[in-house]
């Protein structure tokens, strides 16, 4: 089937995606960290506390499943976290025989620093960029939600 010119190469963008999608959440959560003076927090825990963030207390069952990890990975994570006094434990509501993880107050501050000094990265960083670029880059949020949605819901599969 031919390709018509104004469609895509959806290989290409797809390679062109994964190879900016790291390097770019890596260079914002550094400059985000370092204008703040937040302590070095792996990627990993990031993901649990935002998964955190967004779904409230959750088993580390749960976790796993959703952000794709072994269990052995999330426990290790999640006793780190918790003696890092990011995460808490308590058991599940309805069954005591398991626990369940929530953020902590000091996880839930250094998630709204981090967040407000990336917004600040980013906003200095699209002022640079030129007006068509930076609706390009509005216009296509929506879309890079759905294809997140897209993956979140393959992942659960």
């Amino acid at each position: 089937m031919d390709e018509r010119p104004d469609e895509p190469d959806l290989r290409r963008v797809a390679r062109r995606l994964s190879a900016e999608i790291g390097p770019f959440r890596r260079t914002l959560l550094t400059t985000a960290r370092h204008s703040v003076a937040l302590p070095d927090i792996p990627d990993a825990q990031i993901e649990v506390l935002r998964r955190l963030d967004e779904d409230g207390w959750s088993s580390p069952t749960a976790l796993g499943r959703t952000l794709g990890l072994a269990r052995s990975t999330v426990s290790n994570l999640v006793a780190a976290m918790e003696g890092d006094g990011l995460v808490e434990r308590r058991l599940a509501r309805g069954d005591g025989r398991s626990t369940e993880v929530g953020l902590t107050d000091l996880a839930a501050r250094r998630l709204a620093d981090y967040d407000a000094s990336a917004e600040r990265v980013l906003v200095d960083a699209l002022t640079a960029l030129s007006d068509g670029d930076q609706r390009v880059l509005a216009d296509a949020m929506p879309a890079l939600g759905r294809l997140r949605a897209r993956l979140d819901a393959r992942a659960t599969d």
